[in-house]
């Protein structure tokens, strides 16, 4: 394989990431409103731990890309990002998918 066909491979796979990480944000955001439209303290406690997450999640990619952790290539950042967003809604997921105790 050549240099060029394996840079065109690695940013088709991290296109196809990119669908991945916004099909599964998706359901997480289905997951969230339900959960908020229910109402109550855990709906309350999902809307404050949804805002804290998301803004949590902007600062550890920040200091990522400022202290040379998501790589020099944009190619290398690109991945790091998506790899490090994939983690927050997967674990989101995981999360929201299971049934909350009392319910």
């Amino acid at each position: 394989m050549t240099k060029a066909s394996t840079a065109y491979v690695a940013w088709m796979k991290a296109g196809m990431d990119m669908c991945m990480l916004g099909a599964e944000a998706g359901t997480v955001m289905a997951l969230r409103i339900a959960r908020i439209a229910a109402g109550g303290s855990a709906g309350a406690a999902e809307a404050e731990l949804m805002v804290t997450e998301k803004v949590c999640a902007a600062i550890e990619l920040q200091t990522r890309l400022m202290t040379g952790a998501l790589g020099v290539t944009p190619l290398g950042a690109t991945q790091g990002t998506l790899k490090h967003y994939r983690r927050k809604v997967s674990a989101n997921n995981r999360r929201l998918s299971r049934p909350r105790k009392g319910s």
